[in-house]
């Protein structure tokens, strides 16, 4: 069992990186948003899952032990496999997914492409109980640097600086003390509550 890897960067593209450990390359399917603060030449670390199908060994990787955690508890769900879970986890922060469980709210989950109402409702039922949602806690303190790098990879993917801006500094400040430290969680948060914008709010 790959349980993690960790090495340079090869290659990345949309929903995947390559990683040189050893000497051998590591194809691993990982969340839109850990592909895209990837950068080639650049060392990761990531907690992988290895997926043994009769045709094909696939690895998918996490920044956050916890994410990899969720993702095993998603492919226990009747109808979810490991891209569908995949996309939920590039689309919902574990918190989120968490809170989404705990208020018995399959919308959030229907917004995630190829989770369908009934898919939808079964992570909520077959859940239920397995995943709880962080208390609520003071705010914390605005991250200067930890905005800039959010604004920049917002602006990267096509949103205009005004409506990044806004988005970044929310994303922060209500962001904890840990996800101000990984952009990757920050860029996650932002992009979900940008997903219902629409193109006028793009470049």
């Amino acid at each position: 069992m790959i349980s993690s890897l960790r090495g340079s960067v090869l290659y990345t593209a949309p929903s995947l990186v390559v990683i040189d450990v050893g000497g051998v390359g590591f194809s691993v399917f990982v969340p839109a948003d850990v592909a895209h603060t990837a950068h080639v030449g650049t060392t990761i670390e990531l907690h992988t899952s290895l997926i043994v199908r009769d045709d094909a060994l696939t690895l998918y990787g996490f920044i956050e032990r916890e994410e990899l955690d969720v993702f095993s508890l998603l492919l226990g769900v009747t109808g979810v496999g490991p891209k569908s879970a995949l996309g939920v986890i590039s689309h919902l922060s574990v918190d989120q997914i968490a809170t989404a469980v705990t208020n018995d709210d399959e919308k959030a989950f229907r917004k995630v492409s190829g989770i369908g109402p009934k898919t939808a409702k079964l992570i909520v039922v077959q859940l239920a109980g397995k995943l709880h949602a962080a208390p609520a806690s003071g705010t914390t303190t605005a991250n200067p640097e930890a905005t800039a790098q959010l604004l920049e990879a917002l602006v990267g993917l096509g949103w205009n600086e005004s409506v990044a801006d806004d988005a970044a500094r929310r994303t922060v400040a209500e962001a904890t003390a840990k996800e101000q430290n990984s952009v990757s969680l920050l860029l996650r948060r932002a992009l979900a509550s940008l997903g219902t914008a629409r193109g006028g709010d793009r470049a």
